[in-house]
């Protein structure tokens, strides 16, 4: 997410290996983007490559359980921001030193400030914590971006969809928004489904309102969890499925979509993805010498964490850049899409998704 990052990603979850039905998917919609080029529209915005300050400019709660907060952002002493489109986040870097990724959620249109919205989690890394307790209104942060691992593709340029199913857990709706807002600009016929745990814990529902019975609130309090059939609705042939919420949720639905040529799915995870095909191997943290070990179904950054050596981390999906380290030796199975070959080939890798090659050892620059 940080620099190099492509307007549209080589898969729906960010990675273009050890995911075969996703690669192949990515290889034909590539070959489409491509040859549609000269048509597609919104023409792609530059990425933001360099750090820039922002005020915290209004802080409320979207939530009734007071559980997710939005931050609307500003230039200090006003004036434009750059412009981005639906899908982008920025990356705030907190007063720890955290850097964490959060969807722009406001309107693309409005060009002074910046709109976010943060769930405090009090059992995740710390950084919605700290954004709930310390970032009121009037603090300074730094930032990047915007940038744009989910972009909506419109129907007629640069998309074969016909209609747009979205569907949103929780505080995913949050790339979703401004989706909503565009797809009903252009015409473009859709639906969504938009569920949680109760109605308190949903944010933005005020705001969602205007839109009728297109959306559909389904709670779990009231309906029990949904299925992937019943997230999906109908969903008949040339329908593009964009889907944000919890990890099992998006498995369901890449499974219930499997061999569906006939309908796209593209999807943004707020969470690691799950290992595949991994096995075992060891690191060596060079200024310790500490050995770990790490499983074949874990992350080399999560066992970095378990055993207490320092890494920083954002995304935990192999496109930001934060958790970038040297390795001092043995050989990477890179899984990343960020790295370029000639950084791979001087040695650096991402902790949060690569691992060693086979079941060698690896000595890390930490």
């Amino acid at each position: 997410m940080f620099a190099r990052f492509r307007e549209v990603p080589p898969s729906a979850s960010g990675r273009s290996r050890h995911d075969v039905p996703l690669t192949l998917a990515a290889t034909v919609l590539t070959g489409f983007f491509n040859l549609s080029a000269a048509v597609r529209n919104p023409a792609p915005l530059p990425d933001v490559d360099r750090d820039f300050p922002l005020v915290v400019a209004d802080r409320r709660v979207v939530a009734h359980d007071q559980d997710v907060i939005a931050l609307t952002l500003t230039a200090p002493g006003g004036g434009d921001l750059p412009r981005w489109h639906p899908g982008a986040h920025v990356d705030v870097h907190l007063p720890s030193g955290r850097v964490r990724q959060y969807s722009l959620c406001g309107d693309p249109g409005v060009t002074d400030s910046y709109r976010i919205a943060v769930r405090r989690i009090p059992s995740g890394g710390g950084g919605s914590v700290e954004v709930h307790d310390e970032l009121v209104v009037g603090t300074t942060i730094t930032t990047s971006g915007p940038r744009n691992a989910f972009p909506l593709t419109v129907p007629g340029y640069g998309s074969p969809a016909q209609r747009f199913r979205f569907i949103a857990g929780g505080i995913g709706i949050t790339p979703i928004l401004p989706m909503l807002a565009q797809a009903e600009s252009l015409g473009v016929e859709w639906s969504m489904v938009y569920t949680g745990r109760r109605r308190d814990t949903l944010p933005f529902l005020e705001e969602l309102a205007r839109f009728g019975d297109r959306i559909q609130i389904r709670t779990d309090d009231e309906s029990g969890l949904p299925t992937p059939a019943e997230l999906l609705g109908e969903c008949p042939g040339g329908t593009t499925v964009y889907a944000c919420g919890p990890a099992p949720v998006l498995t369901g639905l890449r499974s219930a979509l499997a061999g569906r040529d006939d309908v796209e799915l593209h999807f943004e995870r707020f969470a690691a993805p799950p290992v595949v095909d991994g096995t075992e191997f060891s690191v060596s943290v060079a200024s310790t010498g500490n050995v770990v070990r790490v499983g074949a179904d874990e992350t080399l950054l999560a066992a970095l964490k378990r055993e207490n050596v320092h890494a920083p981390y954002s995304c935990q999906q192999g496109f930001c850049g934060t958790c970038r380290v040297r390795v001092l030796g043995g050989a990477v199975d890179h899984r990343d899409t960020l790295l370029t070959d000639p950084e791979r080939d001087a040695g650096m890798m991402l902790v949060c998704v690569s691992r060693a090659a086979g079941d060698g050892e690896l000595i890390l620059d930490l």
